[in-house]
């Protein structure tokens, strides 16, 4: 019974593009490992971008500096 925990930060992730992340990993798993789809769990975690750090900064602060140089 997989169980798959994709996070990414909440920065508009379409319903469409999430269901393209469930098939896909199910689709792996059952490629690769030969696990069944329907025991085959795909949980997205949304994470604000307040919450998510990288480099010592969050990216809510990243992004805003990102805009500015543009």
């Amino acid at each position: 019974m997989p169980y798959v925990n994709i996070r990414v930060t909440n920065e508009g992730v379409t319903a469409e593009q999430k269901q393209q992340l469930i098939e896909g990993s199910t689709d792996l798993l059952q490629r690769v490992l030969n696990k069944d789809p329907a025991t085959t769990f795909v949980i997205i975690d949304e994470v604000e971008t307040d919450n998510w750090g990288v480099n010592r900064e969050n990216i809510t602060t990243r992004r805003q500096r990102e805009k500015a140089v543009k």
